[in-house]
């Protein structure tokens, strides 16, 4: 068996325990389900509520309006990035002596998303409303041709943002969600300014607020110099040092062509050290491009978002799952000491893939950690590692960074037998 110089064996199947805890009696089991995750929850009840002052309300025209606009602008703002930190820091800040059931729904603050999805839906159906209402009721020639314009456009927007579509040709998703955006705003504003009774109309100044918000991740656009480390075809450990070190479980923003497409990975600082890292592993065109081609400078928007990963403050201990350059959002929390933790990494040949300087980094800050090499021993039963380092460390909580399916199956897997888990779901 090849053995590292530094690293511990990995954990033989053996160790692996053979069997998890019980599920949970099936009506809390059915809560776990992901179709009831807090992301659809949260998306349905925005709809609720929009139907409940549908039916109660019984709102006029100019209200047909407002809600459209209200529920236009819910759905932007609480993707701002500002607004997403200002969300993770009440959400972590009760204190680890409430109990658990509480921690654990407040740590699922990073499904925020099912607030845009929500509020998205009810402003397209409020809008459509709103026209048929103005083109039955006699609305100008300029108001409805801005009105089908923009329906039109919203529509393409909705359509291309489900997954299908989304998954599939990604690329045009952004670009559509970004152009489009931006032309509904303009179309909005054209609209508003067409019905508006004067400059006190309270969707002029709901417009000031969106676009300001829209505007602002690009008015801290910035090109900085970067520094590239490929310690292998599959790796690039990005360096950035312009004067910003954002804080441990962000995520920054970086682009060769901002217009175009942008992409964004967990922050890596180190403490007491000026600057972070970036570690990006080829999953794609982009990827590989970069790594293949690194660039010298890149464009960052300079505003760095807080990540799934910052919940960990809930929790008196945690485990970490990650797999591959999962271990990236992963590593500046092992490394800050700020809550007692362990790793769990499965990668393939950890030392040849990401370098030895990486590895030695991670194993000194976290010495008992299991690491699971799957180029020699295949792929691991993640839930039940996870489990067994969760039951040896006395843990609370469970993070899993990795790619969708398999942080669907540790999350989903460790939910049902009523241990709290965490992952990424990608639409939020």
């Amino acid at each position: 068996m090849t053995s590292y110089p530094s690293l511990r064996p990995p954990v033989a199947r053996a160790a692996v325990p053979a069997d998890l805890p019980p599920l949970t009696a099936w009506p809390r089991r059915l809560l776990k389900h992901p179709r009831l995750m807090h992301y659809n929850r949260l998306a349905a009840a925005v709809l609720a509520a929009n139907t409940g002052w549908l039916i109660w309300g019984r709102p006029d025209e100019r209200a047909l309006g407002h809600a459209a606009l209200a529920n236009l602008a819910l759905a932007i703002l609480v993707r701002q990035q500002y607004v997403i930190n200002f969300l993770f820091r009440v959400a972590t800040w009760a204190p680890v002596r409430w109990p658990l059931k509480v921690r654990w729904t407040l740590g699922k603050v990073y499904h925020f998303g099912g607030l845009h999805v929500g509020g998205a839906l009810a402003g397209v159906l409020w809008f459509l409303a709103l026209t048929v209402t103005r083109t039955s009721s006699g609305g100008g020639p300029a108001e409805l041709a801005v009105s089908y314009a923009l329906i039109a456009l919203l529509l393409v927007i909705v359509a291309t943002a489900l997954a299908p579509f989304r998954s599939r040709f990604h690329n045009s998703f952004e670009k559509i969600h970004r152009f489009g955006g931006w032309a509904a705003l303009a179309l909005f504003w054209a609209h508003t300014l067409l019905r508006a009774d004067g400059p006190g109309e309270p969707g002029i100044w709901v417009l000031a607020l969106v676009t300001f918000s829209m505007a602002l991740p690009w008015l801290r656009l910035r090109k900085v110099d970067v520094v590239v480390e490929r310690p292998s075809s599959h790796v690039a450990l990005v360096r950035f040092d312009h004067g910003v070190t954002p804080f441990a479980g962000s995520s920054t923003a970086i682009s060769r062509a901002p217009l175009k497409e942008w992409h964004s990975f967990a922050n890596v600082p180190s403490p007491g050290e000026p600057g972070f890292r970036l570690t990006i592993s080829r999953a794609g065109d982009w990827t590989g491009s970069f790594i293949e081609d690194a660039p010298e400078r890149l464009w960052v928007k300079g505003i760095t978002t807080a990540g799934v990963a910052n919940i960990e403050t809930l929790f008196r201990k945690v485990v970490y799952v990650a797999t591959g350059s999962g271990i990236g959002p992963c590593l500046p929390h092992l490394l800050a000491h700020e809550v007692p933790a362990r790793l769990v990494w499965a990668t393939r040949d950890p030392r040849a893939t990401y370098g030895d300087g990486l590895v030695d980094e991670i194993l000194a800050a976290q010495p008992d950690a299991v690491v699971w090499d799957t180029g020699r021993d295949g792929k691991p039963d993640m839930v039940r590692l996870a489990y067994a380092a969760y039951r040896d460390f006395g843990a609370e909580a469970v993070i899993c960074i990795s790619n969708k399916k398999l942080t669907w199956q540790v999350v989903h897997g460790l939910e049902r037998r009523g241990i709290p888990a965490y992952g990424a779901i990608w639409d939020s």
